[in-house]
């Protein structure tokens, strides 16, 4: 029940990460997100700005699509070229896709010059993608299920063996509880199931669901 690099629809970020540095006395923190639409984006950015608003430059960027199709940045006030695309290029470069990035700079009174401002925000990207990490998504199917009490016992346990963890867990006549896995092992894990409870059980559902690995 392993799954297959045929089955792999794009990177993203695991969590929301975050780094903070100060270069030249300027303070640079960067937040990085998860998000699905430019929307989310701009609902992620407008928080963060809002949690930040005496910094001096508040900038954007995000990648969004399983190819990488909409992309976007902003200097926010900053030199053309020296914010905004240090920071996409941080995203690309890592393979990250449906990912906002926003870096807020408090100035210091230092110059730091078109070199060192590129330095700065593309760093300060790249420690807030290290901390949220990064994994793969794979298509996948949410599995739901119906059985005995005794069954799902048995079930439970050749499951965790497995890491698959069992989700959704309700009691009622009967235990019903959910599964996310990879698509091609949906067909395997079912026969599993069905086999651990004497060919009577079979998905009540199933629906197609991206699945997050590290």
């Amino acid at each position: 029940m392993s799954a297959g690099e045929t089955m792999i629809l794009y990177h993203t970020v695991g969590r929301e990460g975050i780094s903070e540095a100060t270069i030249g006395k300027s303070r640079f923190i960067c937040r990085v997100a998860r998000v699905e639409a430019k929307a989310e984006a701009e609902s992620f950015f407008a928080e963060f700005k809002a949690a930040n608003r005496e910094a001096n430059h508040h900038v954007p960027a995000f990648v969004i699509g399983d190819k990488m199709q909409l992309q976007w940045a902003s200097d926010d006030g900053e030199p053309q070229g020296t914010a905004g695309a240090p920071i996409l290029s941080a995203l690309t470069g890592a393979g990250v896709t449906n990912a906002a990035v926003m870096v807020v700079r408090y100035f210091g009174g230092i110059k730091l010059g078109t070199g060192g401002l590129v330095r700065a925000y593309s760093s300060a990207a790249k420690a807030a993608l290290e901390d949220a990490g990064i994994v793969t998504v794979r298509s996948g199917e949410a599995l739901f299920f119906k059985i005995t009490y005794p069954a799902f016992d048995r079930v439970k346990a050749v499951l965790d063996r497995h890491g698959i963890p069992i989700r959704n867990v309700s009691y009622t006549d009967d235990v019903g509880f959910e599964i996310h896995i990879p698509s091609e092992d949906a067909a395997s894990v079912t026969a599993i199931i069905a086999d651990l409870t004497g060919g009577a059980t079979k998905p009540v559902t199933s629906v197609p669901r991206n699945i997050y690995t590290d």
